[in-house]
């Protein structure tokens, strides 16, 4: 089936979503997309970082994870909050 095609059922099918729906539907579509996305990297671009941090001090690289394990805790209690039950 062409692109268009499926677009087009794809419009026709979201628009029979009942409105109190439509926020979870946009959800899924969103963070469907955005995984999309993210895989699309090449191992060359992600490569290019190995290491970055090899000349970075122990108490800077402390620092640096702590930064990373507050910033993910805060994303995923977000997105817990946003998310909805299928009950």
């Amino acid at each position: 089936m062409k692109p268009s095609n499926i677009r087009t059922k794809l419009l026709k099918e979201i628009n029979l979503v009942p409105e109190e729906k439509l926020e979870e539907l946009y959800n899924f579509i969103y963070y469907f997309r955005v995984g999309v996305e993210a895989s699309k990297s090449t191992p060359e671009e992600i490569m290019q970082f190995a290491g970055c941090w090899n000349g970075m001090s122990d108490e800077t690289f402390a620092d640096l994870n702590e930064e990373i394990i507050t910033r993910r805790q805060q994303a995923f209690s977000k997105r817990r909050s946003d998310e909805t039950s299928f009950d």
